[in-house]
């Protein structure tokens, strides 16, 4: 019998019955824009942004077209304009310098670390050169840097933090929810992601002008009353006349389709802490593998799975990849020279002129990514891990 892996790496879980349910309703109805409801309704989207503000324990809400919009919206909230340097980690995907090249700002990118986090002493180094005043802090695949140092940074700097938790959503460091350290916190519901409306967002902060700017750039013309997770009418009287329309709206068809999904979040969360540590568990002490540590004050939502091969040839790399592939196991490389499908790194994205980073460099070499959707069951993770062992031992044994 083959064991080669048949699992799909890019299948979904089915959209909960109770969320299609809400959107036959929706559609029935056919009142999907957010502002078209009837005397005494509230919108779906209303009430997602209600529920969402309340699961993360924000005061104000936003639900948006898409995790991007949520950041390029967040960047004009807080007043970052064309000239502007906006800091980001270098590991991150491309949406991330791409909203802050939206706005005609630049980007500053910062060193990795093996934990594949934020270079905090790079980042020191950076606000200082750069004079950077925002921070767009990228928890990419789901690692959080520690946010208590971080976040004493950037205070003594006069430095906001806007995060990008499209990788955290349901995360939390030290008991604090991912999204909740920095004065917004932006979120994805795009497809791969923790929850999934085939593309959407969301925006929260404590922030009361920050969030009228946001919620009016959204398009929400003056129709602002019709958001309960907001603030006060008087936030919106004092930016209304200053704030454009930039519209990324979500409607009411994804609001109803995500509302039964935040509602089931925790265990989805628990799910996927479990396929990551039966395929950490499967990896563990495999020659030429570097396992990234997750601290303990890290509460992590592990939908994708991260390993280096710290110091190997790109070939040994690619052959790695090779043998998986044949054997059913899709794996992703951030070393490669060209960008494929969703991977690419900070040296890709040409438009944000980027200047080298050696450290970054030497840690995306090895760095080897995989998906981990919940159609997998731990059988499947094990299975998998497998696999890797086999491959990555053959590999690195005929090497040595």
């Amino acid at each position: 019998m083959s064991d080669d892996f048949k699992g799909s790496f890019t299948q979904q879980e089915p959209i909960p019955e109770e969320g299609i349910a809400a959107a036959l309703k929706v559609m029935r109805h056919g009142r999907l824009h957010r502002y078209n409801v009837v005397e005494g309704e509230v919108s779906e989207t209303a009430l997602l942004e209600e529920e969402f503000a309340a699961f993360t324990g924000a005061q104000y809400c936003l639900a948006v077209a898409s995790g991007g919009y949520a950041m390029g919206c967040a960047l004009r909230a807080l007043g970052v304009s064309a000239g502007d340097k906006v800091l980001t980690n270098a590991f991150t995907l491309a949406p991330v310098p791409g909203a802050i090249a939206s706005v005609g700002a630049q980007s500053v990118f910062v060193e990795v670390t093996d934990a594949l986090t934020i270079d905090l002493d790079d980042l020191r180094e950076k606000i200082t050169s750069s004079g950077a005043r925002v921070l767009m802090l990228s928890h990419m695949r789901g690692h959080i840097c520690d946010m208590d140092a971080l976040m004493a940074i950037c205070d003594a700097a006069d430095v906001q933090v806007i995060e990008d938790c499209a990788h955290t959503m349901g995360a939390a460091w030290n008991g604090v929810p991912s999204g909740r350290h920095g004065v917004i916190g932006c979120y994805s519901t795009q497809t791969y992601k923790h929850m999934n409306s085939g593309e959407g967002g969301f925006l929260i902060s404590d922030d009361a002008d920050v969030m009228a700017r946001a919620v009016i750039l959204s398009g929400s013309y003056m129709l602002y009353d019709r958001h309960r997770a907001a603030p006060l009418v008087e936030a919106f009287e004092r930016v209304k006349y200053d704030t454009p329309n930039v519209s990324g709206r979500m409607d009411n068809l994804r609001a109803a389709i995500l509302r039964p999904q935040l509602k089931a979040l925790p265990q989805q969360c628990a799910k996927w802490n479990a396929l990551y540590r039966a395929v950490e568990g499967g990896l563990e002490n495999t020659p030429g593998l570097t396992l990234i540590a997750r601290p303990a004050a890290e509460q992590f939502v592990a939908s994708s799975f991260q390993f280096l091969l710290k110091g190997w040839a790109a070939s040994g790399v690619q052959e790695v990849l090779r043998r998986c592939a044949k054997r059913g196991v899709e794996l992703k490389w951030f070393g490669a020279d060209e960008p494929a499908a969703f991977t690419s790194r900070y040296d890709h994205w040409r438009y944000a002129a980027p200047t080298p980073l050696p450290q970054t460099d030497a840690v995306l070499a090895g760095l080897v990514d995989m998906r981990l959707p919940l159609t997998f069951t731990i059988a499947d993770a094990e299975h998998i891990a497998r696999i890797i062992r086999a491959e990555v031992s053959a590999v690195f044994q005929a090497s040595a």
